[in-house]
């Protein structure tokens, strides 16, 4: 089957926030036939930006899993508690990949150009506040950047 690309509407981005991520030390979980595991403490951070701000909250985490093949699937579920009170739980998978030698600098703590670097996500949200149900009827997409003790997110939504 066949569609005309003008009958297809085309798709924009509109940048929602910019999220950055304190962290703590990796937990090291070690090898599984998948490859190695470990969780990285979310300590706090702040969201920034016009349809979306407030702080993101102690007590997430990111449960990755450093495949055999170089490519870190990434799995972190954290809370945002927004300037007006309102909470939302975030679900955000993606990957991250890069040179061998750009990540193991990475794995070890080290600064990383971000240049050299492939981070995308797509996150998932939840909450209970009808101000912000929007998130949760809309897909979104982040570009990411790791910084040895933080995580800097753009945060785009899909139109």
């Amino acid at each position: 089957m066949s569609v005309e690309r003008g009958a297809i509407p085309s798709t924009h981005l509109f940048h929602v926030a910019d999220i950055s991520v304190l962290v703590g030390d990796p937990i090291e979980v070690g090898e599984s036939g998948a490859g190695a595991r470990r969780v990285i403490p979310i300590l706090g951070g702040t969201v920034t930006g016009s349809r979306l701000a407030g702080r993101v909250l102690p007590g997430g985490a990111d449960f990755q899993l450093i495949r055999k093949d170089g490519v870190t699937e990434l799995d972190a579920r954290y809370v945002i508690e927004c300037d007006d009170t309102a909470r939302i739980y975030v679900a955000n998978t993606g990957l991250r990949h890069g040179p061998p030698e750009a990540m193991e600098r990475m794995r070890r703590g080290e600064p990383v150009d971000p240049g050299l670097i492939y981070f995308r996500t797509t996150p998932r949200f939840e909450t209970g506040d009808t101000s912000y149900d929007w998130l949760t009827r809309y897909m979104f997409i982040c570009e990411g950047v790791r910084r040895p003790a933080s995580v800097h997110l753009a945060l785009f939504q899909i139109l």
